[in-house]
């Protein structure tokens, strides 16, 4: 009867450790998603940190200058664009009966 109430218990503590290991695991998949997210978001903020460096340094100087102000322009010439194209489709129809 001992050996009965011996496997009972090997089969009560291998289950337990299978258990603890796929919660392990679990937890494992979380931490790893976690830092995922975080070296993501910190290689995203580094390269906006890029840009906004590298449009400052570029836009410093007399050659700056006109580099800044074309960007402007070809920004508002594309934003009026985009505004008279959008309008331009939604405007009533006749209807031919």
């Amino acid at each position: 009867m001992s050996s009965v109430t011996s496997a009972i218990g090997n089969l009560l503590q291998s289950l337990a450790a299978i258990g603890a290991s796929l919660l392990n695991s679990a937890f494992a998949v979380i931490q790893a998603i976690v830092a995922l997210i975080q070296e993501v978001v910190g290689s995203a903020l580094q390269l906006v940190q890029a840009v906004v460096a590298f449009a400052a340094d570029l836009f410093q100087g007399a050659l700056g200058f006109v580099a800044a102000n074309f960007f402007a322009i070809l920004l508002v010439g594309g934003v009026y664009y985009w505004y008279t194209h959008r309008a331009g489709g939604s405007k009533s129809r006749k209807r031919i009966a």
